[in-house]
């Protein structure tokens, strides 16, 4: 992974964000020699939010299993009935 000093990145920042789109590596911007933040691409960070929110919904799915808020298939029927007309 790259790291860039946030001073660079003030003044380099098209070439820093051309390199980035290029190489689709992340980018670590350090302030005062500690990380301070990411700069990725567009449709990378994109795609990491919609996994982010895949993997959320599973781990909803899982602790409603654990803490047993499920429905068996004719009770999710019958609660569906209604929207299903």
């Amino acid at each position: 992974m790259k790291t860039e000093l946030v001073t660079t990145l003030k003044r380099q920042a098209t070439k820093i964000l051309a390199d980035l789109h290029e190489s689709k590596e992340p980018v670590l911007i350090t302030e005062h020699g500690k990380p301070s933040a990411y700069l990725v691409d567009f449709e990378d960070f994109e795609l990491m939010q919609s996994r982010m929110n895949i993997l959320e919904g599973i781990a909803r799915g899982e602790r409603a299993v654990l803490e047993g808020r499920v429905f068996s298939e004719s009770e999710a029927e019958e609660k569906l009935t209604k929207w299903l007309k």
